[in-house]
C-alpha cells in the first residue's frame, strides 16, 4: 500500500484515490485525480509543488479543497 499524498492531506476536491493499473502487483498503485488520471506526479504527490498554478498536462484542472458543508 503507498502513502497517503499531500493533496489527500490538504483535502483537494479533485482527488480520487488509489488505482492499480496492474491487477497482479501492488507497485503499480497509483493516486490519481480528476487532473491526472494516470497518476499525480511525484512532486505534486509527495514533493513540494503544491498544485495551486498550472502544470504541464493537469487538464485546466488544479487544487480545490474540499468545500465546507
Amino acid at each position: 500500500m503507498i502513502s497517503s499524498p499531500n493533496c489527500f492531506e490538504r483535502k483537494c476536491k479533485h482527488y480520487i484515490g488509489v488505482k492499480n493499473f496492474s491487477s497482479e502487483v501492488e507497485t503499480d498503485e497509483q493516486n490519481i485525480c480528476s487532473a491526472f488520471k494516470n497518476g499525480i506526479p511525484t512532486e505534486i504527490a509527495y514533493g513540494t509543488n503544491l498544485h495551486t498554478k498550472p502544470y504541464e498536462g493537469d487538464n485546466g484542472i488544479v487544487f480545490e479543497p474540499i468545500e465546507d458543508e
